[in-house]
């Protein structure tokens, strides 16, 4: 009976881990049918979709299907509802990444992306999948160090959001209302997917240590010393 419960926990684990490797391809390929504007490949990317949304329901039945007949405890309880809400990250990760395709759908034969920012918005995409394709291994490995480093990694992401918002700011711009509005948004969508990302490998620092990220960082931060002549002032 144990060894079964441990399949199902182990089950859950491994639903987590695909969720992320398909959400991950998702939004690679997206980025490549935004700035392509390729009808084919979007297509393909939106009705994945539909995979990664009966994953997580699937996941989730399980889960509750524990929870309600094998009533865990301590670190099996931590794995049981974590797994829930990285889930929602996971599932939310692949809206995300429909979104991106969804617009590269809207907007084909034309592209949506101006050419001066192809390079960028195909940077964020990059990173996006690499920040999930890091997220995935921290699922594995239950890495707490590596699940830390995913907030640093995802500082590259906010500056790159920034560099959009500087080019839609820039009086020299020159291509209009509509396509301002598509480069917001994509912005936006690539921003959202890594904090995702983040928010999953935070959610496993939770798993392993039943503390909390931040709690952890903020323990990690060198003791600020007083100034020359500042003590005993």
């Amino acid at each position: 009976m144990r060894d079964a419960y441990h399949e199902e926990l182990d089950s859950i684990g491994d639903g987590l881990v695909e969720m992320a490797r398909l959400v991950g391809s998702a939004i690679g390929r997206a980025t490549t049918a935004i700035l392509d504007a390729d009808l084919k490949l979007a297509e393909n990317v939106i009705e994945g979709d539909q995979k990664v949304d009966e994953l997580q329901h699937e996941l989730e039945a399980r889960a509750i299907t524990l929870l309600a007949r094998q009533q865990p405890v301590a670190t099996d309880l931590r794995i049981v509802v974590t797994s829930l809400r990285m889930s929602a990250d996971l599932e939310r990760s692949g809206d995300l990444a429909q979104h991106v395709a969804k617009l590269a759908r809207l907007r084909y034969p034309s592209r949506a992306v101006p050419r001066d920012l192809h390079a960028t918005i195909l940077e964020m995409g990059q990173l996006a999948q690499r920040l999930m394709a890091k997220a995935g291994e921290v699922i594995i490995t239950k890495d707490v160090d590596l699940a830390l480093q995913l907030e640093t990694d995802d500082d590259a992401m906010d500056l790159l959001h920034r560099t959009l918002f500087q080019h839609l700011m820039d009086d020299r711009w020159k291509h209009g209302i509509e396509t301002a509005v598509d480069v917001t948004l994509l912005g936006r969508y690539y921003e959202r997917f890594a904090d995702h990302a983040v928010s999953v490998a935070k959610r496993v620092v939770y798993l392993v240590t039943g503390e909390h990220a931040d709690e952890i960082q903020s323990d990690l931060q060198p003791e600020i010393q007083p100034a020359p002549g500042v003590e005993g002032a």
